[in-house]
């Protein structure tokens, strides 16, 4: 009896061996493949569907096979007696989530005072959306919507909006600053080593393409304007957004 006992625990301890084998196998060959495109995978894990691995990279999240060999990036659903789930949009929520956590310190926030909820926006200085939601922040902060912004500048990091942008985050009245690049006031330019780049670089990951992106605090991404009554309406139905 005890050696059928050791038996079992061996054969159960090399089908681990071998699993985690061929784990480290597909990811070699999945990181090495994903290296000629110039994309470096960050993240690699067997996704839901059988034989489809999920990898987030800088550029984003995409699916692959256990030899990087054939590539897709798009929306994978999971289809249960309850209907259609995004399991893409449950992977990007997780990784947002962590974000925002990560930035929540170099934020510029725009704060409610009587808060109840509490929105984190991807913006421009330019965008036209992006300025008519500034301009109606007095309406989102009445009815206890505190809005915290990310730089998201659209022509990326060689751009002037990217270090306009770097000068608001360095100013030493963030607020102000914002206030006055989103009327069109010439940005005074300054440098430190607040992390817009890195911000810019987080948005491009998680799926943000455009601006405002809003994201709510359980990860979910809301593209686009929304009118401070839509918005007010949105999070009422999400509690778990209600700030602490």
């Amino acid at each position: 009896m005890f050696k059928k006992f050791i038996a079992i625990v061996t054969t159960s301890l090399m089908l681990v061996t071998m699993s985690s084998q061929a784990a480290d196998d597909a990811n070699a060959k999945i990181k090495s493949n994903f290296a000629k495109l110039g994309l470096q995978a960050e993240s690699i894990k067997p996704s839901k569907m059988n034989n489809l691995y999920e990898v987030f990279t800088s550029q984003g999240l995409f699916y692959t096979d256990a030899t990087g060999s054939f590539l897709f990036q798009g929306k994978l659903y999971e289809i249960t007696d309850g209907g259609v789930a995004s399991l893409t949009e449950d992977s990007l929520a997780k990784v947002r989530v962590d974000g925002m956590e990560t930035f929540k310190d170099n934020m510029i926030v725009f704060p409610a005072k009587n808060e109840k909820y509490q929105v984190t926006v991807f913006t421009d200085l330019t965008c036209g959306y992006c300025r008519k939601l500034h301009n109606q922040m007095a309406e989102y902060n009445d009815m206890g919507i505190t809005v915290r912004y990310l730089a998201f500048p659209r022509g990326g990091l060689a751009s002037q909006s990217f270090t306009d942008m770097r000068s608001v985050w360095c100013s030493a009245d963030q607020q102000t600053a914002m206030t006055n690049a989103k009327a069109g006031a010439q940005v005074e330019q300054q440098l430190c080593s607040q992390p817009v780049a890195e911000q810019y670089d987080f948005g491009r990951k998680i799926g943000v393409t455009g601006t405002p992106a809003i994201m709510l605090d359980d990860g979910m991404m809301i593209p686009g304007y929304q009118t401070p009554e839509q918005m007010q309406k949105i999070l009422q139905s999400y509690p778990t957004n209600k700030a602490s």
